[in-house]
This record gives C-alpha cells, structure tokens and sequence, in this order.
C-alpha cells in the first residue's frame, strides 16, 4: 500500500476537508482528491461519503483510519526517541495529570524545570480521563491510582490524603472552628461534583460528611474550583492536603478527619525509558517532593 496515499488519507479524515487537508500538506485540492481517489480505487473500497459540509469516513475508512493513527503514534514515538539527546534535553514531552495537581501543585514548580532545561516544552494536559500512555496519548502521566495499563513503567511517588479547609475570616463569621462533625451543620460545605470522576476515596468522604447535614452545598467539578470557593469565604472545603504549603491562609478543620491514603504515581511507557526528556521531568518531580516532605517536617507536619 502507497505510504504516501496513506499520509494524505490521514490528513483528510483528521481534518474533514480536502481543502484544509492540502493546506496542511502543502498540496491542491485537486492533487489531494486525485490521492485519495486512486487509494480507493487501489482499496476497492469508498472511504468516505461527500456532502456539501464536508467529508465523513465510511465504515471501510474508519478502519483504515483507525490503522493510520495507530500509525501515526508510532512513528511519532520513533522520532521522539531518535531527536532525544546522549546530553541535552529539548523538544516537547506531553505531560497529563488531573486538573487539580496540575493546577495546584505541578504548575507552581515548573518555572523551576524551565530554569534547569530552558530548551524543554511542556504540553500540559490536564484530563481526568485517563490517556492511553502506549498509544502515545501523551508521553508521561501522573494519577492518583497505580495505571493498569501494560507496557509502563510506573513509579509511586507519594501518598496524599483529602482533607477539611477553611479561611479564619469563614471560621470567624460563623461561630468559629468546628469541634466535631456534628457542628457541620452551621456551615457550609464545598466539595466536588459526586457525578464527577474523581479519587474514590474523596467521594467516599464526601458522602460521609453529607450525612450531617451541612447547612448548604458548593460543588464544583474539580479541586481548583474547590480552592477557590474556599479561599473567597464561602465554606470549608474537601481539598487534597498538599494545597497547604503554597495557600497559608487555610486552616485545618477537623483535623482529625481525613480520607484513605490516596497513591500517586508516575508512568510513562516502556520505550521512553532511555528519553532523556522523561528523565529529567521525572527527576525533577521526585526532587520536589522530598523538597516538599522536608518542608513538611520543618513545621512539624510530618
């Protein structure tokens, strides 16, 4: 099968046009359309029906479509690997994690990588779905549960616990800090979406804290919303407990209620093992965290 037909192919069921296709390849519509009709003649087969807002894959196409993005990841993991250094670390590593340690605890100590590798591009991408690493989704990924998938190399890094925040300023408008779980019944509580995805152990605390009836609900969909409820006074908060360093004005509630130990991880798949460009985030990260738990025991924390 002709690997050029096969790229153009590709370009068009991405983009749905053969218009935007050949932009994209630097090729006329005409050449482009030519391409595709001599695949399908090649094929036997019609890969995508023609109608006035475009092109759509026919059953045939979408395998063959299905084939060439397998493709497509795979070369891409080639060239990652062949622009990957012996002694510098450069180029782009699609970094996923979930919005609320991307945004509370990942983001806030990058500009210290870019300091150390000023030639590194990160591609946050910040899902709660988990991405398929050995599909080439993304490069490198941190999740809150040990991946299932096959084929990675996986690292814990540490364990984290959800747990009760609030401002002083809340606390003081409304009677002062809680002594039981009973007094929950004052306040107002925010938490995530139950309908959300999310770590099960923080839907199971969740639930427990609902049947004390709070006074009202804040839900929101992730932690950083969480966050920010809680840091404009609008009640206390379940948020995951490594959000207290960098946001001093939060107060522990109930201290003694907290959630099950929550792992986390660090994966990315076995043919990036030798990237020097994995290497060096996954360094950094673990760095921050024994940064991190240091800081913890010079508080007391720990």
């Amino acid at each position: 099968m002709d690997w050029d037909k096969l790229r153009i192919f590709h370009a068009v069921a991405d983009a749905g046009s053969l218009t935007h296709a050949g932009d994209k390849l630097n090729l006329s519509q005409s050449a482009v359309s030519r391409q595709i009709r001599a695949l399908e003649e090649s094929l036997a087969a019609t890969l995508f029906h023609r109608h006035a807002r475009g092109l759509i894959l026919t059953e045939q196409g979408e395998l063959l479509f299905d084939a060439t993005s397998a493709m497509s990841k795979r070369l891409d993991t080639a060239a990652a690997r062949i622009r990957d250094s012996e002694d510098e670390v450069f180029g782009v590593l699609r970094v996923t994690t979930t919005f609320g340690f991307g945004t509370l605890w990942l983001a806030p100590r990058l500009p210290k990588l870019y300091e150390q590798y000023p030639d590194l591009n990160i591609d946050l991408m910040l899902e709660e779905r988990v991405l398929d690493l050995p599909m080439r989704e993304a490069d490198v990924a941190i999740r809150m549960k040990e991946p299932s998938q096959a084929d990675l190399v996986r690292k814990r890094l540490m364990t984290i616990q959800m747990m009760l925040y609030a401002t002083k300023d809340y606390l003081a408008a409304h009677g002062g800090v809680p002594e039981s779980l009973e007094d929950i019944s004052r306040y107002r509580l925010i938490c995530q979406t139950p309908s959300a995805p999310q770590v099960g152990v923080g839907a199971s605390m969740v639930r427990h804290l609902m049947t004390y009836e709070p006074s009202s609900l804040l839900t929101v969909n992730n932690y950083f919303g969480v966050l920010q409820g809680v840091l404009h006074n609008l009640g206390i908060g379940v948020l995951p407990d490594y959000v207290t360093d960098d946001f001093p004005d939060l107060v522990p509630v109930l201290s003694d209620i907290e959630s099950a130990d929550v792992p986390v991880y660090l994966a990315y798949p076995e043919e990036l093992r030798h990237s020097k460009r994995v290497a060096a985030f996954r360094d950094f990260v673990q760095d921050e965290i024994i940064a991190h738990r240091k800081q913890l025991r010079q508080m007391g924390k720990l």
